[in-house]
C-alpha cells in the first residue's frame, strides 16, 4: 500500500505554529507522507524536491522525509514513520523527567527543529517560537522562557548557540530556569559544557542524527528501547562488540597509546530507526536489518557511548591517522581558543597536514607554537596543527554543524606557515 509525498512548507518564527495541525496528523499516522522544506527558500526547496521527489509514491507507512543536512552536497531523506517519531518523543520525554512545554531556537524544517514541535504535540503543550531566520539572538531568551508554561520546560540548542547565550549573563540566567537544555548536532566542548554546568543549566547532550528521528542517546546512555553496537569494518557483529568489550587493537586517532578502549564504527537499532533512505532501498548504511551504520567512530564503556569522531573526516598525515575532534576536543581546553575545527588539506610531503581554524576568545590571539604545544601536551605530536587560520566565524551548515567542505575550499588557497 502506498501514499503519495508531499512537501510541507515550513514558515520560520512563530509562523511555524501553523503547521502543528499537520505535524499532528503524522504523528497519528494520518495523511500523505510529509517532505518538511523551508518556506520561502526556493533554492533549498528546488534542491530537496531534486533528491527525494515530492509527488510521487512512498509506502503509506512513512510520516515524514526528513532532508539530511548533506554532507556530500547530495541530501538523503530519512524515511520516519509515525511509530518512530512517537517512540522518540515518549522515550525523550521519560529521560527527561515527564512531558513538558519546548521552546523552539533552531529552524523548525530540520530534524532537530521538527521535534521540538513534535514533542509539544506529544505532550500536549504550546511551543513557544523564536525566530532564527537571520541568526540567533540570546537577548531574545530571557522573554520567551518566561512565556513557557509548565509543569516542565525544555529546548533544545546547538553548541554554537550556548556559546553565544554564556556571553549574556541574562541568557544564561534564563536557561537555568529550564528543566533541561538538550545540546545536540555538533560535539560540545568541554569547557563550555563546564560553563553551562557551573551557571546551574542543565545540560543534556545528545547523540543522533535524521536517520534516527534526531538525538537518541543521551549523555551517552541510550533512550529506552535504543540499541547501540560497535563494530570494527570488516569485522562480524558479535557481542562482543555490543558490549564494547576492551581490545589490544588500537584505532589510531591521535590519542596516546596507553588508550586501550575498542573503538569502531557506532552502530544504532531500535523503535527510532528510520526505514531506510527514499529511493535508496539498497544503500549500505541500512545494509544489516535493524540497524544503521553511521559514520562515527566511537566505543562503549561501562554502558556509556563515548564517540571519537566521525570515520569520513579522518586526516591521513604523514601514515597515520588523525580524528579531528579528538583534536578539537584539546584545542578547546585552551582558554584562548573559544570555537574551533581541524581539517586537514593537500601537503606534498605528509599527503594532509592538520590545519586548525579557531574563533579566539575576544581579546586573545593565539598562535601556532603554543597550540601546538598544548595539544602535543595530551596528544601524539602527529596531531598537533601544522597551520593556523584565525576566524570570526566558523561557517556552518544544517542546525549548526560546521561545515568542514566550505572550510577547506576557503582555505585550501590561503598561505600555511610551517612550523
Amino acid at each position: 500500500m502506498s501514499s503519495v509525498l508531499q512537501t510541507l512548507s515550513v514558515p520560520a518564527g512563530p509562523a511555524a505554529a501553523a503547521v502543528l495541525p499537520t505535524l499532528d496528523g503524522a504523528l497519528a499516522g494520518r495523511g500523505e507522507a510529509l517532505l518538511p522544506v523551508p518556506a520561502g527558500d526556493d533554492r533549498e526547496i528546488a534542491r530537496l524536491s531534486d533528491a527525494l521527489h515530492p509527488g510521487e509514491p512512498i509506502d503509506a507507512s512513512i510520516a515524514l522525509v526528513v532532508a539530511t543536512s548533506g554532507t556530500t552536497g547530495i541530501p538523503k531523506g530519512a524515511m520516519l514513520t509515525a511509530a518512530a517519531l512517537r517512540a522518540s518523543g515518549e522515550a525523550t520525554h521519560a529521560r527527561l523527567g515527564g512531558p513538558g512545554s519546548w521552546l523552539l531556537v533552531l529552524p523548525p524544517h530540520h530534524i532537530a527543529g521538527l521535534q521540538v514541535l513534535l514533542r509539544g504535540l506529544l505532550a500536549g503543550t504550546e511551543p513557544v517560537i523564536v525566530d532564527v531566520t537571520t541568526g540567533f539572538d540570546p537577548q531574545a531568551l530571557p522573554a520567551a522562557i518566561s512565556a513557557m508554561t509548565g509543569p516542565r520546560r525544555y529546548t533544545s540548542l546547538v553548541p554554537t548557540q550556548l556559546v553565544k547565550a554564556l556571553d549574556h549573563p541574562e541568557a544564561t540566567a534564563a536557561l537555568a530556569e529550564l528543566d533541561a537544555v538538550m545540546l545536540g548536532g555538533a560535539a560540545t566542548p568541554a569547557p563550555v559544557l563546564a560553563r553551562a554546568v557551573d551557571a546551574g543549566i542543565t545540560v543534556v547532550r545528545t547523540y543522533g542524527m535524521s536517520e534516527t528521528c534526531g538525538g537518541c542517546v543521551y549523555d551517552g546512555v541510550p533512550l529506552n528501547g535504543v540499541r547501540v553496537k560497535i563494530v570494527e569494518d570488516g569485522e562480524r557483529s558479535d557481542e562482543r562488540h555490543r558490549t564494547g568489550e576492551r581490545s589490544d587493537e588500537r584505532h589510531r586517532t591521535g590519542e596516546r597509546s596507553d588508550e586501550r578502549n575498542r573503538t569502531g564504527r557506532v552502530l544504532l537499532g531500535g523503535p527510532v530507526l528510520a526505514s531506510g533512505y527514499r529511493g535508496l532501498p539498497d544503500h549500505p548504511a541500512f545494509a544489516e536489518p535493524g540497524w544503521f551504520r553511521t559514520d562515527d567512530a566511537g566505543m562503549v564503556t561501562d554502558g556509556v557511548l563515548h564517540v571519537t569522531g566521525r570515520l569520513d573526516e579522518a586526516i591521513s598525515t604523514g601514515g597515520l591517522t588523525v580524528v579531528p575532534q579528538v583534536v578539537e576536543a584539546a584545542l578547546t581546553d585552551h582558554p584562548a581558543v573559544a570555537e574551533c575545527a581541524v581539517i586537514g588539506l593537500p601537503d606534498p610531503r605528509l599527503g594532509q597536514r592538520v590545519v586548525a581554524a579557531v574563533v579566539p576568545v575576544t581579546g586573545a590571539t593565539p598562535t601556532l607554537a603554543e597550540l601546538r604545544a598544548h595539544v602535543e601536551a595530551v596528544l601524539d605530536p602527529t596531531a598537533a596543527p601544522r597551520e593556523l587560520h584565525l576566524l570570526d566565524a566558523l561557517p556552518l551548515r544544517g542546525p549548526g554543524k560546521v561545515d568542514r567542505r566550505a572550510l577547506v575550499a576557503r582555505l585550501s588557497g590561503a598561505p600555511h606557515p610551517e612550523d
